[in-house]
């Protein structure tokens, strides 16, 4: 096969219509815009979110709370999930949980709680452990270990 042997697919390029040009064409007169009205005429363009004078879509919402886009994603993982997916002595953190597959790439933070129980000895050095899964991971021999928390990311 040469450069110039090259050609598309069979039915992959269509010719462009070409409107206004006579009844035979099947475009012609009006050329496909319909009879009269707004979006018939010549110019014709509309805002983004119109409704043909409805009340928008937008502007019918309640306008209440606010979703920062750019806030960290946070996680919980529970003591028990910790217990089904990691041995003695294994270290729990972010890179870990990605790696099980626990948490997704997404994810930036990640809190530690005390749902179900802990039937392991393991290292947790992840965003935040709340209180009383600290005890629990104390009491079974584990350690915890938590990394300073600026006053710019809390």
């Amino acid at each position: 096969m040469k450069l110039n042997e090259l050609q598309p697919a069979k039915g992959a390029v269509k010719s462009r219509k070409r409107v206004g040009r006579g009844p035979g064409s099947g475009l012609g007169k009006t050329s496909g815009r319909g009879e009269k009205g707004q979006k018939s005429r010549r110019g014709y363009s509309r805002q983004r979110g119109f409704e043909g004078g409805q009340m928008p879509l937008h502007r019918r919402l309640p306008k209440r709370g606010f979703t920062n886009v750019f806030a960290p994603v946070t996680k919980e993982i529970t003591l028990s999930a910790i217990s089904v997916n990691y041995k003695d002595g294994d270290t729990v953190s972010i890179e870990t949980l990605r790696e099980k597959k626990l948490v997704s790439s997404k994810v930036d933070r990640v809190v530690v709680i005390a749902s179900g129980g802990l039937s392991r000895k393991v290292v947790v050095d992840v965003y935040r452990v709340t209180k009383g899964a600290k005890e629990s991971i104390i009491s079974k021999g584990g350690s915890v270990k938590e990394p300073a928390i600026t006053d710019a990311e809390s």
